[in-house]
């Protein structure tokens, strides 16, 4: 279907295009996500699989949730008082920090590997989940979440920290690996 939009004195001549989401810029803020679907994961509870060949540098989605201050997550999720460590906190800067169990989307389920098919990325503040290689349809969604690793990080700190995602590169730890001096 064609509409003709009269500019100035000349008639230009505008096709109609039907597009997905908003103008087809950014998939990534569909409802439903056109690239990714909740299931069992295998790794650990509830995962991320792709519902199509997604190609290398693809925005997959936004990791989003509550921004807070790190002093309201420290008091929120107490890592002395659970079991085994479990949060849906992702780092902006020092100073802020997403609660994607407030107000989140289907982000928060990406589980970790050591050697994930997918990476965050920082624009301007906003996290990005995006794909770091072709992604098959039907594989698990993964990146390396690489929580903060301190000085004084002891065995105990390591099995709290305990990976789960069985790639042939794990290094054990959902920790980002050991500074190198």
């Amino acid at each position: 279907m064609a509409t003709k939009k009269k500019t100035g004195s000349t008639t230009k001549t505008k096709r109609s295009v039907k597009k997905r989401g908003i103008l087809a810029l950014y998939p990534w803020k569909e409802e439903p996500n056109p690239y990714l679907e909740l299931r069992t994961s295998g790794i650990q509870g509830t995962g991320a699989f792709a519902t199509r060949a997604i190609r290398k540098g693809t925005r997959i989605i936004e990791y989003v949730g509550q921004r807070i201050s790190w002093r309201t997550a420290d008091k929120r999720y107490d890592d002395e008082k659970m079991g085994r460590h479990h949060t849906f906190l992702f780092t902006v800067d020092e100073k802020v920090v997403i609660d994607g169990a407030v107000q989140g989307n289907a982000a928060r389920f990406i589980n970790h590997s050591c050697d994930g098919s997918c990476e965050a990325i920082d624009d301007r503040k906003r996290i990005f989940i995006e794909a770091r290689r072709n992604i098959k349809a039907g594989e698990e969604l993964l990146y390396d979440y690489q929580y903060e690793r301190t000085d004084d990080h002891t065995a105990a700190d390591e099995a709290f920290y305990a990976c789960r995602c069985g790639a042939a590169k794990c290094r054990g730890s959902i920790l980002a690996p050991p500074k190198t001096s």
